[in-house]
C-alpha cells in the first residue's frame, strides 16, 4: 500500500512539473475565469472545446461598481488562469483573486498588455485627474484581437497538447475579425462626414471612434458613475443643439432618467440599446458573441446617424468554436 501511494505521490509531481493545469487529468479541461462577457467570449473563441470559460461579472451590470459575492472567490481559487480587463476596470475582483487563487495560477491583465500608456484615453467618464484610464479597449476590434492573442499563447503555455489547436482558432478568429473591421470601416464611411459623432451615457467607445473616423464629442454619466447634475445636464443640450448631434446613444446597462429629458429638450433622438458590457441575445445564441456585439452596435450607430445599416447587417456573427452555450456568464 505504501508503495502505491508512494507512486501516485511521484505521478503527481511529475504531472505539476510538466506544467499541467493543477485541475487534474491531461484531459481536463483549463479553467479559466474572466469577468465581463465580451472578455469570456474572446477567450473562448480561442479556448473552444479545451477550456472551461466562467465569467463572473453578470450580463448587463455595471462592471465598474461590481463587488464581487464570497462565493466567487471559491471560483477564483479553482482557475487554472485568470484572465481580467486590468485598467482600473475590476479592482475588487483582482484583490479578490489575488487571495484566494492558487501560488501557480497567473492573472493576467489583458488592457496593460495592448496598449502603453502613452496610449491610455482620459476623456468624460475618465479625467486624467481621477487617475484611471477609459479601460474600454475591446470596442477596438484590433484591440479585441491583441485579447485573442494573449489568451492563446497563455493556452499554450498551460496546454501544450492543444498548441495546434488554440493556434487555429486564432488564425480563423483573426481572419473574421480583419472582415468586421472591414465591414465596419465601411458602414461608418456610409455616414454622413457631419453625423459621426458620438455623445454616449457611459463613455465606452474612445479607442473605437478614431479607429473608424468617428468623434466623440461627450459622454452623460459623470467620473463617479452617478447621474448628471442640473447644470451639467444644461451644458450637454446645449452642445447637442449647437453640434447638430442627430442621436443621443444610451445604454441597457445604464439605465438613466435624465436622458429622456437631455433628447426631448434639445430636439434629438434617443437611442438607448448600445452594448459594451453584455452581449445580445442569450448564450447558445449565434450573434451571442464579441462580434455579435459589435455589429449590433454600428448597425444601431448607422441606423440613427443616417447611414447604411444593411452594409453590416448580415455579417457572420457565429462563434468560431461553434455556439457558446458552454460559457457560463451569470445573467
Amino acid at each position: 500500500m505504501n508503495a502505491v501511494i508512494t507512486t501516485i505521490a511521484v505521478l503527481s509531481l511529475l504531472l505539476t512539473a510538466c506544467g499541467a493545469p493543477a485541475s487534474s487529468a491531461s484531459d481536463a479541461k483549463v479553467s479559466i475565469v474572466t469577468t465581463v462577457s465580451p472578455l469570456a467570449n474572446i477567450i473562448y473563441n480561442v479556448g473552444g472545446e479545451r477550456v472551461s470559460v466562467l465569467g463572473i461579472v453578470p450580463e448587463g451590470v455595471n462592471s465598474h461598481t461590481f463587488e464581487p459575492a464570497p462565493g466567487d472567490a471559491r471560483k477564483l481559487a479553482e482557475a487554472d488562469i485568470i484572465f481580467v480587463n486590468g485598467l482600473n476596470l475590476e479592482e475588487p475582483t483582482i484583490k479578490l483573486a489575488e487571495a484566494n487563487k492558487r501560488d501557480d495560477t497567473e492573472i493576467v491583465e489583458l488592457g496593460p498588455m495592448t496598449i502603453t500608456e502613452d496610449e491610455y484615453v482620459y476623456d468624460f467618464s475618465f479625467p486624467r485627474e481621477a487617475g484611471s484610464p477609459n479601460p474600454h479597449l475591446w470596442p477596438n476590434p484590433m484591440y479585441a484581437l491583441r485579447y485573442a492573442e494573449i489568451a492563446r499563447d497563455k493556452l499554450i503555455a498551460l496546454d501544450g497538447e492543444g498548441a495546434d489547436y488554440y493556434r487555429e482558432n486564432y488564425r480563423k478568429y483573426e481572419e473574421r475579425i480583419g472582415q468586421l473591421d472591414q465591414a465596419i470601416k465601411a458602414t461608418v464611411a456610409s455616414i454622413p462626414k457631419a453625423n459621426r459623432k458620438l455623445l454616449t451615457y457611459h463613455d465606452s467607445f474612445a479607442y473605437f471612434a478614431p479607429r473608424y473616423g468617428m468623434k466623440v464629442v461627450g459622454a452623460i454619466q459623470p467620473s463617479d458613475f452617478s447621474e448628471p447634475s442640473a447644470r451639467e445636464v444644461a451644458a450637454l443640450i446645449d452642445q447637442i443643439k449647437e453640434e447638430k448631434i442627430p442621436a443621443v446613444f444610451g445604454s441597457e446597462v445604464f439605465p438613466s432618467p435624465v436622458l429622456d429629458q437631455i433628447a426631448r429638450e434639445s430636439g434629438t433622438k434617443l437611442v438607448d440599446t448600445l452594448r459594451d458590457d453584455d452581449l445580445p441575445g442569450k448564450p447558445g445564441d449565434p450573434n451571442h458573441s464579441y462580434i455579435g456585439l459589435m455589429v449590433q452596435d454600428v448597425r444601431i450607430m448607422a441606423e440613427n446617424l443616417g447611414g447604411s445599416p444593411e452594409l453590416i447587417s448580415g455579417f457572420d456573427t457565429s462563434n468560431i468554436p461553434g455556439a457558446d452555450s458552454g460559457v457560463e456568464q451569470p445573467q
